[in-house]
């Protein structure tokens, strides 16, 4: 057996058969011509028709995956649009007196330089964008078959045992497809009946590819790099979408294993095709926003595979604690903005910094502290240290603009800190606007309720804010006077305290007394055996681990 880790894309289990896609050759003849306006003239009409079966190709799959999905190839026809880029070709054509084949592909390899050289990982990943579709407009001047059929049905001429050679099936049995890499429109192209799950040596989480695969439902892993073998080829191959591990060769504990996950995983799924979007309601009528908790970019697809409603929180301090130096405005801009276009317009709530307490992070450069469940913490870092602040809101409000992202302020104790904090907010939208970066002017705003003092001064705080969230896990620790780290307390930790739940209770009332919404997205959330108690207390939204959607939306549709 051979192990490979790679990237984690899209989760999710294959067992099968490997099948390695030879890379295509792209290589070009550079010819001189005679004539430039007849070769601008003839990349023209190329670009004309690479669009037109670009708008196809879209159509496919916006009536399969929905026009959110589809929104890629309207990117992809307007990079073909762009000015610069046809500039760039005809430009090569007119000065080189070079066909228009070459001068396409010089210019996508410019065009691709300069993305891959971009701070931003997405501005990086659009590299493989421009290398699609200049590719595209290549195989119409070649007079290359477009393998986009009218009825969305996929075609080619070079279809062996039932895997085109530019990576879309066609017939034949299912496989694991081994690549070196996939462009977006192949990726949309393949049947899905017929693929089992892929795997490529380059690629990147952020690519068009992995959020396509994600969507497709199609276990994936890039970066396996120099792991990738072509005389993998009709060997079985087992790959884990969650943790990003492939065995080629598995020995009989592995596969016994994997398939057990894999029938775990399959009554997951139909119990989803059961509940996948149905309302989550009582039988009575009382309705509930079910939503999911995520640590990182890459969650987001658990997220939208267990048809959750949205995030209700996004704990952004893991972008902090997974790395040895401060993250910049755009790292972060590139991870909320990933997030948000992928939810599409299903709310993305996102958590302010919680460092301190059990989560250190060495650059913070914090003191030591006899109790650091009590000291140095969250908000109080992030109001002593506003330069750290900022740059995290502006990358909120930058990333606001691609999706409906609301920001959450934790470990609230008094309406002056919201009141600071929003300042803070303030001036991060107005150096915005000074600069003239799109963002939401009107970005909801929401605290964590997860002190004794939030929850008596809950009145003052809803007249500030959009929104309540409940921290059960702190909230109990606060309120019970028991430090969740230490082990000889769990006796006492009782979150199902009569003392606990009065605290939810008073929460609930004071933010529909002003009119706001109250959730909670703390592990109490998940917890079945409370399901009903929240529901008498008049509870508007449960954020619960992705895993847990399915299993509470079935208690409350049968409550």
């Amino acid at each position: 057996m051979r192990t490979i880790q790679g990237v984690s894309v899209s989760a999710g289990i294959a067992i099968g058969t490997v099948r390695v896609l030879a890379a295509v050759d792209y290589a070009v003849e550079r010819r001189l011509i005679d004539d430039p306006q007849a070769e601008m003239d003839r990349f023209r009409a190329a670009r004309d028709t690479a669009v037109a079966q670009l708008k196809q190709l879209r159509d496919n799959v916006a009536a399969e995956f929905g026009e959110n999905k589809a929104e890629l190839f309207d990117a992809h026809r307007l990079m073909l649009q762009d000015p610069d880029y046809a500039e760039c070709v005809e430009g090569l054509i007119a000065q080189d007196k070079v066909n228009a084949e070459f001068a396409v592909k010089s210019a996508a390899e410019q065009f691709a330089a300069m993305f891959a050289a971009m701070d931003s990982s997405t501005m990086q990943a659009r590299a493989a964008d421009v290398k699609d579709v200049s590719r595209r407009v290549m195989n119409v001047l070649q007079g290359k078959r477009d393998s986009t059929a009218q009825d969305g049905s996929v075609q080619g001429d070079a279809v062996q045992n039932g895997i085109v050679q530019n990576g879309i099936v066609q017939n034949g049995e299912s496989h694991i497809i081994f690549a070196e890499d996939l462009a977006p429109s192949d990726t949309a192209q393949l049947d899905r009946a017929k693929v089992l799950g892929l795997v490529t040596a380059k690629g990147s989480a952020n690519s068009h590819t992995a959020i396509l695969a994600r969507t497709m439902g199609l276990p994936a892993i890039t970066g396996i790099g120099d792991a990738f073998d072509p005389a993998d080829d009709g060997h079985v191959a087992v790959i884990d979408g969650t943790s990003g591990a492939v065995f080629v060769d598995p020995d009989e504990a592995t596969l016994t294993e994997y398939r057990r996950r894999k029938a775990e995983a399959e009554e997951h799924l139909s119990l989803l095709r059961k509940l996948k979007g149905k309302p989550t309601e009582t039988k009575s009528g009382q309705r509930v926003h079910l939503y999911a908790n995520i640590s990182r970019p890459s969650d987001a697809a658990a997220v939208l595979a267990n048809d959750a409603e949205g995030i209700g929180l996004f704990r952004s301090e893991f972008l902090y604690l997974e790395r040895e130096d401060w993250p910049t405005e755009e790292f972060q801009f590139d991870a909320y903005g990933q997030v948000a276009q992928e939810m599409g317009d299903r709310p993305v709530i996102i958590r302010t910094l919680d460092i301190g307490a059990d989560k250190q992070v060495d650059y913070f450069n914090l003191s030591h502290e006899d109790n650091p469940a009590l000291g140095y913490r969250a908000i109080r870092i992030c109001l002593t240290r506003p330069e750290i602040f900022k740059v995290q809101l502006r990358a909120l409000l930058r990333a606001s603009a691609y999706g409906n992202i609301a920001i959450m302020l934790p470990m609230i104790t008094s309406v002056q800190e919201v009141r600071d904090a929003k300042r803070i907010l303030e001036e991060a939208k107005s150096e915005l606007r000074g600069e003239r970066i799109d963002f939401n002017e009107s970005i909801q705003i929401g605290v964590m309720i997860e002190t004794p003092a939030s929850v008596i001064m809950a009145d003052e705080l809803a007249a500030e804010v959009d929104f309540f969230s409940i921290g059960t896990n702190d909230l109990t620790q606060y309120t019970l006077a028991c430090d969740r780290q230490n082990p000889s307390l769990e006796r006492f930790a009782d979150p199902h305290s009569p003392a606990v739940l009065r605290m939810i209770q008073m929460t609930i009332e004071a933010a529909h007394r002003h009119g706001i919404w109250c959730g909670i997205c703390g592990e109490l959330g998940a917890d079945l055996s409370l399901t009903d108690t929240f529901l008498r207390l008049g509870i508007d939204e449960l954020s619960v681990s992705p895993t847990s959607v399915l299993p509470l939306r079935n208690v409350i549709r049968n409550h």
